[in-house]
């Protein structure tokens, strides 16, 4: 293994560069992924993939997947799958997948051999008892009335324990460390929980599981991680993840646990414990509801997963915990879909436009023309394509006045616009339904002005899209604003899920699509012109959810603050 070759630096990396350097790990590096599969991988979990897998990647090495499966009661396969493939979605490929319960054998006899040492004994007291008796900051906690049995006695009760004898919650393994010690981890911290619950991966052969400090720092060890990047919430845990490593016949050295700031963002929750409430509670359509910060949400609105590792590159990795804004996250996915996704015309808001003067073919029907547009003006690799064009047409119902307001430039009795590739046309007069609202627009068109151009250099203040109504393609288009209203969700009251914002999803049925967008291809991504890039359901034909508009909010953000 060699320096990082992408010449990044960070602490991290700086911690990797050293090690290399004083050939701790024979110059290899190996992290690890650990999340629990009990939800979704959320937006919070992805710079700890980025760093896990981006800092191997960049010294040569290799990056674990482990699922971190020790509490039966809340996981489930369903989750370990999606784990698996939002991962590889993402691009990232780990060099093996396992499971935290793979090594319950290694485990647990290592804690035969705490016990045996006398480093760890079987405690009866009940879950509140040790609670309390755990102290507080600054106030030392009570030793329990079983610290003092011997190994022999512990290591029966321990057996007792594995062979599913004693009920759930009767007892429990605890580290025997010092109830005194300034870190509320190192107070004799639980190893392992009574409980007869079935699990996914191994089925009933175990009635005890270990905790995550338990089975962390071990599992670690077991797959020959060399650097156990977490987040800073771990930060506490570090002296018992190495009190742990230190009393065990270890074959090289072990792994080195170091922290980093995780990713928050405004208006954005990353409890998995809430975000399955909304999920439980019909709040959101699913774990992959586009508003969810999940993964397979951001993926089914149509967030590019190198967007998604871009802006993790961009803000780094640091030491403080802050809260991004997320229009900074959306101005990644912006200037992504803005080099990547196709351009087609949509009508969210239909209002029909008739051009009277339109000609006719000798059998009396409207003439169909066909215009060559771009597909993406920034890549002319991408083609064109021909879109039809007619006498009845879709506009948007904002694009049209009867009384324009001031500094109006669209269209108006009386006003000229040019419709996008097509023609110039002025609006003459209107129909109205029985309740006096405008349902159709009349206008004529210069047949002069064929393309959007006009021949003698008169020029229009406003260009509309369109779409033509015999050969538009009925769609459902999902309008989306944040999930929660306020920046930093439950500041006031402390519960998050009190900041819903129940305007969060706008649902527009009938809305008017260039025909093209029918062989839009399931999670494709393109611009609708003039509205924002929008993502084709990968489960429902016909259905689109707005990913992110065309106006940049970041530089607005960037200049409040």
């Amino acid at each position: 293994m060699t320096d990082s070759p992408s010449g990044a630096s960070d602490f991290i990396r700086d911690i990797v560069r050293a090690d290399n350097a004083q050939g701790t790990y024979g110059g290899r590096v190996q992290t690890r992924f650990p999340p629990e599969p009990n939800g979704y991988l959320h937006i919070g979990h992805l710079k700890a993939i980025t760093v896990d897998f981006g800092v191997a990647k960049d010294f040569e090495g290799t990056t674990v997947l482990r699922l971190d499966d020790t509490n039966p009661d809340a996981e489930d396969v369903e989750y370990v799958e999606s784990i698996v493939d939002d991962i590889e979605w993402l691009g990232f490929h780990p060099v093996s997948v396992c499971h935290a319960s793979d090594y319950f054998g290694e485990l647990y006899e290592w804690a035969e051999l705490l016990v045996s040492k006398g480093l760890a004994y079987v405690d009866d007291q009940d879950a509140e008892t040790m609670s309390a008796n755990r102290g507080s900051f600054g106030v030392p906690g009570v030793n329990s009335p079983d610290r003092d049995r011997t190994p022999k006695e512990n290591l029966d009760l321990l057996r007792r324990m594995r062979a599913g004898e004693f009920p759930d919650g009767s007892r429990v393994l605890r580290a025997k460390i010092d109830m005194a010690h300034e870190n509320m981890q190192m107070r004799d911290p639980v190893m392992y929980r009574i409980r007869h619950a079935h699990h996914h991966n191994t089925g009933d052969a175990w009635p005890i599981y270990p905790t995550y400090d338990w089975a962390h720092g071990q599992s670690d060890a077991i797959e020959g991680t060399t650097h156990s990047l977490c987040t800073l919430e771990f930060e506490s845990h570090r002296p018992l993840y190495e009190w742990f490593l230190n009393q065990l016949p270890l074959a090289s050295a072990p792994p080195k646990q170091r922290e980093f700031a995780r990713l928050e963002l405004t208006h954005t929750i990353t409890s998995k414990r809430r975000l399955r409430k909304l999920v439980e509670e019909g709040v959101v359509d699913g774990w992959d509801d586009p508003r969810m910060p999940t993964l397979r949400g951001l993926r089914r609105r149509g967030y590019p997963a190198t967007a998604l590792r871009a802006f993790c590159d961009a803000i780094g990795i640091t030491k403080t915990n802050s809260r991004k804004a997320i229009e900074e996250l959306e101005s990644f996915v912006r200037r992504d879909l803005d080099r990547s996704s196709r351009r087609r015309m949509a009508v969210l808001h239909p209002l029909k436009l008739v051009l009277t003067n339109w000609p006719t073919d000798a059998e009396g029907n409207p003439v169909v023309e066909y215009f060559e547009l771009a597909n993406n003006p920034k890549d002319p690799a991408d083609g064109t394509r021909q879109v039809a064009f007619s006498g009845e047409l879709w506009i948007e119902a904002e694009d049209f006045a009867e009384v324009p307001p001031p500094k109006y430039f669209r269209l108006s009795p009386g006003r000229e616009v040019r419709l996008r590739g097509a023609y110039f046309v002025t609006a003459t007069d209107v129909i109205k339904d029985l309740d006096g609202r405008v349902v159709q627009v009349n206008a004529t068109y210069d047949p002069q002005t064929r393309g959007g151009d006009s021949p003698d250099g008169r020029k229009v203040k406003s260009t509309m899209h369109w779409v033509s109504a015999p050969h538009a393609w009925d769609a459902t288009v999902n309008l989306y604003d944040r999930l929660f209203a306020t920046e930093v969700p439950g500041a006031e009251t402390g519960e998050p899920l009190d900041d819903l914002n129940p305007a969060s999803r706008e649902t527009l049925r009938g809305a008017k699509l260039e025909a093209a967008l029918a062989d839009a291809e399931p999670g494709e991504v393109v611009q609708f012109e003039r509205l924002g890039y929008f993502a084709a359901d990968p489960d429902l034909p016909g259905l689109f959810h707005r990913t992110v508009g065309l106006r940049d909010e970041w530089a607005a953000v960037q200049k409040r603050s």
